[in-house]
């Protein structure tokens, strides 16, 4: 039993290492942070006659998920991470999570949601890697977007809220820097 625990507590400190690394380069800037948008309504994609201008037919955040919303912007700048620029998904769930994380975000229709929309994936996956993975230099670069849309680009599948940090390459290529989660 004295094992089990030891190994949990290895593991939970290897965790808040590697989650400090990752803090540390973004503190560095020159980074791209992929956020899936923070907790909804239950359900999975988009409701029936749901429209981009339309909030209300779509999910949307939860009170949980707005005060994670805010957490993530309090951890930004408790740590002083510069942040260059926000661009989010127009879809009203990625926009209220980043005017409360991050007081507002350009719309960029490449972040868009994928899931139910797989004929978007090649289009939308190449305009990301065109127009918003060039090399970083400075701040970095916030993109506030959907699970379906973060894997398709990266092969990871965040949890609500979770960030997925990139380090730009050039060409659209990138390294896959790490994955934080705020609590």
């Amino acid at each position: 039993m004295k094992i089990l625990a030891l190994a949990c507590l290895l593991a939970v400190s290897q965790g808040a290492a590697a989650s400090e690394a990752l803090w540390a380069l973004l503190k560095a800037g020159g980074q791209v942070v992929l956020v899936r948008h923070a907790v909804t309504t239950p359900g999975v994609g988009d409701p029936p006659g749901m429209r981009l201008d339309d909030c209300a037919t779509q999910r949307n955040l939860t009170d949980e998920g707005r005060r994670h919303a805010e957490r993530i912007g309090t951890a930004f700048r408790a740590r002083g991470i510069p942040v260059r620029a926000v661009q989010s998904s127009p879809w009203c769930r990625c926009m209220e999570t980043a005017k409360l994380a991050f007081g507002g975000a350009q719309a960029h229709a490449s972040l868009g949601n994928l899931f139910g929309r797989p004929e978007n994936r090649d289009s939308q996956i190449a305009s990301l890697k065109n127009d918003l993975l060039g090399p970083r230099q400075g701040d970095n670069l916030v993109l506030i977007s959907h699970g379906s849309t973060i894997q398709a680009l990266t092969g990871v599948s965040p949890g609500t809220g979770e960030m997925v940090v990139l380090t730009p390459q050039g060409g659209g290529r990138f390294r896959l820097a790490g994955r934080l989660e705020v609590e």
